[in-house]
């Protein structure tokens, strides 16, 4: 019994250990900004960052194309 809830545990901590953010290395970043959350899709990427801001990038060039600040 004690060997299952060993078990449990060693698979709760392995699940719920939160991945890092895989940036692209093209992405054109500006200094100093921290990213809290990555998506991708087909015409854009987007990365919201710890300054309050999303900022939109060319997938293909990897350059920005728009910043929105956030309230």
């Amino acid at each position: 019994m004690i060997f299952g809830v060993l078990g449990i545990f060693v698979l709760l901590v392995l699940r719920l250990q939160q991945p890092s953010i895989e940036i692209p290395e093209s992405l054109d970043l500006p200094g100093g900004v921290a990213v809290q959350a990555y998506t991708q899709a087909p015409g854009f990427i987007a990365v919201v960052t710890d300054s309050n801001q999303i900022l939109f990038f060319d997938p293909e060039t990897g350059t920005l194309r728009q910043t929105i600040e956030i309230e």
